[in-house]
């Protein structure tokens, strides 16, 4: 029952973190054209943007605080050095549905609803199959909640570069004050350990569901970059939508720059839609789980 009622706080959480990134305004899809879906949608239900803020304040405050660069680099060191499960990807998707009690009155959406509508909408948009299967999996990277995470700081939120200087872009840039890497002599520095225009590929972001996931896939699947670069870049705010760490980027970055801002809307909006009958589309995604992974995955 503990494991059901930190999963539910660590659901509350990231909903809330969401709804926060759906009121800031809608991520422009800029790929082959505008999610038709999307344009539908009636945006007036996304305005109570200061109470929402509200909610996630003090998780902010501890993920700034928390979230260093020897917290990263020791945290990754730990990720290579230790598998915590092997399952295939639908198993992983019912693994992560236990976060959730779903008897439970105030959870509207579940974890593998929310997996499905987004693979869903992307289905419904014509767009391409590997694209769906990035809707599908984009959230499994959750799963380190039952690893070994240390709080929910390291597990959601919006993404951030660690090792340099923490951009005003940020969501609550002055939550940083307490974080040790705002006052060292290089880690505070607009490069820190980075060299101009190295590419994201070659910095550290913030430790979560994203990093994880992504680097889980990169060597155990066979999605392109693009889908990737969707899985990695999601939760990526600062850059994505705000437009920093230009001094960081380089040519490679502005492709994953219009496939992160092609998928987002699917992950944000699609929420609300009608709940999707697991059952009958289980089949045409264990079909495309299939092509792009292995029967099984080391966690």
């Amino acid at each position: 029952m503990h494991l059901v009622n930190d999963g539910r706080a660590l659901d509350q959480v990231s909903d809330a973190v969401d709804e926060v990134n759906k009121l800031k305004g809608q991520v422009a899809a800029q790929w082959d054209e505008a999610s038709r879906f999307d344009a539908e949608k009636d945006k007036t239900a996304f305005r109570q943007y200061e109470e929402a803020c509200d909610r996630v304040k003090n998780f902010y405050r501890e993920q700034h605080e928390k979230q260093t660069f020897e917290f990263n680099v020791r945290v990754r060191a730990e990720f290579k050095r230790t598998v915590h499960a092997r399952m295939g990807i639908w198993e992983a998707m019912e693994k992560l549905n236990t976060l959730v009690d779903d008897s439970d009155p105030d959870t509207s959406l579940s974890q593998i609803e929310h997996l499905l509508q987004t693979a869903e909408a992307i289905r419904r948009d014509g767009k391409p199959e590997w694209m769906q299967v990035a809707g599908l999996v984009h959230d499994l990277g959750k799963l380190l909640y039952f690893f070994g995470s240390e709080g929910q700081w390291d597990v959601v939120g919006d993404t951030f570069v660690v090792g340099c200087k923490f951009s005003e872009k940020i969501i609550y840039p002055e939550t940083f004050a307490n974080n040790p890497d705002s006052k060292d002599p290089v880690y505070s520095t607009e490069y820190g350990v980075y060299s101009p225009h190295c590419g994201l590929e070659n910095v550290m972001l913030s430790w979560g569901h994203d990093e994880y996931l992504y680097h889980v896939l990169k060597k155990q699947s066979s999605l392109p970059m693009d889908a990737l670069y969707m899985i990695r870049y999601h939760s990526f705010y600062p850059w994505h939508r705000e437009g920093a760490y230009s001094h960081l980027t380089n040519a490679e970055d502005q492709r994953a720059l219009e496939a992160v801002r092609a998928f987002n809307p699917y992950d944000l909006y699609s929420k609300s839609d009608e709940p999707v009958n697991v059952e009958k589309v289980k089949p045409y995604y264990q079909g495309l789980i299939a092509k792009y992974f292995p029967e099984v995955i080391e966690w």
